[in-house]
């Protein structure tokens, strides 16, 4: 498959209606694993005859010498533990270009075969499973350049808005911080809004409190205060009860929002309703560390903390998943994803997480561009 130069999605018009409950789904014991990606770049390295639909395998794939790496789908290398990532445009060769944020606190600019350029330097505390853990753009930022990130400071958890050439600005503070659930994570709703997923900062008392930030889906303008057509005018609070959020993702048509969870018993995904977060549309059992996600037309895609690689949950129009998930990529030599965004209708910038608990290799942690193939799950 030719990976050609991709373009950022059009915004389009986010809104929040009433949405059907999401299925309740459980994950099955036995997963059935599947070819994962493989995105190719002109003039690089293509698969012989024989690995045809297997998708890359680190035996495919000359090994990384020092930053330099030869896999064609990776745009950045050497980073930390990558917690973030957004494709900004084009490079100047007519690749992707991207930002990617690291736990201890840098948000930077990646390009293929080019150092990373250091955006912001922010002093966080990532003592606890805080840090710097989100990231997400602006609906226009190809005119103003602004970037949203999630922080934990020494006194709370906060999102800050970073403008060029401009110190980070806090933009909503006070989110509750704990000995643990301190994670967040961003994503755009595709209108100019700004999502935000909260940890329950080792409470699950909070995460049930409507007064409180902790453990909570958020919805804010660019200025930090609570947005528009939200549940509850002059309340940020769009639906209630996380743990330890992993992901939040939107689907192109702004119609489905979903978010990742690490519950205390199981990983979960959810199909975020205004005014609740229902029951889960799938949990893991196993609890493979869910983490980013990408919601496609037809699928779900998942990364995984844990467990090398992915899964896809198969999902018909209405975003009911119409399978069990699929496990894919594990052979890919990516090793441990964890954020993910969609670039487009059929591929995804990612970030690994090698670094936090997987086999770095001396190229890690990488922000690569991956092309899913098909997007399908087995029937129950």
């Amino acid at each position: 498959m030719l990976l050609t130069a991709a373009c950022l999605l059009a915004g389009g018009c986010a809104s929040f209606p009433d949405e059907p409950a999401p299925t309740s789904w459980s994950a099955q014991p036995q997963l059935t694993p599947q070819a994962g990606p493989r995105p190719e770049l002109p003039g690089e390295y293509r698969p012989s005859p024989g690995e045809q639909g297997r998708g890359q395998t680190p035996q495919s794939v000359p090994p990384p010498q020092g930053c330099k790496d030869f896999n064609p789908a990776v745009i950045g290398t050497c980073l930390s533990t990558v917690t973030g990532v957004a494709p900004i445009g084009a490079d100047a060769q007519g690749g992707v270009a991207a930002y990617a944020t690291e736990r201890g606190g840098r948000l930077v600019k990646v390009t293929k075969d080019v150092d990373p350029v250091v955006i912001a330097q922010i002093e966080v505390d990532a003592s606890t499973d805080g840090g710097l853990t989100g990231l997400a753009l602006s609906a226009t930022f190809p005119e103003d350049q602004l970037a949203y990130v999630y922080v934990t400071t020494a006194t709370d958890n906060r999102v800050l808005r970073i403008a060029p050439g401009d110190s980070p600005k806090p933009i909503l503070t006070g989110i509750p911080k704990g000995p643990s659930g301190n994670r967040g994570v961003l994503a755009s709703d595709r209108k100019g809004s700004i999502l935000v997923a909260t940890g329950d900062a080792g409470n699950p008392a909070l995460a049930a409190d409507p007064n409180s930030l902790a453990g909570k889906v958020l919805r804010i303008d660019g200025s930090g205060k609570p947005a528009q057509g939200n549940p509850t005018a002059g309340s940020a609070v769009v639906s209630s009860g996380l743990r330890l959020p992993g992901g939040l993702c939107v689907s192109a048509d702004a119609q489905k929002v979903w978010v990742t969870d690490w519950s205390a018993n199981h990983d979960a995904v959810y199909r975020v309703v205004p005014g609740k977060l229902g029951d889960a549309a799938w949990t893991w059992p196993d609890r493979p560390g869910v983490m980013g996600c990408a919601s496609y037309s037809d699928v779900l895609m998942v990364s995984t903390a844990r467990t090398p690689g992915m899964q896809n949950l198969p999902m018909n129009p209405a975003g009911a998943f119409t399978g069990k998930p699929e496990p894919f990529m594990q052979q890919d030599g990516f090793g441990l994803i964890g954020p993910m965004e969609m670039l487009n209708d059929t591929a995804s910038v990612v970030g690994t997480i090698n670094k936090a608990g997987g086999q770095p290799v001396s190229s890690d942690d990488r922000v690569a561009i991956v092309v899913r193939e098909g997007g399908g799950g087995s029937k129950d």
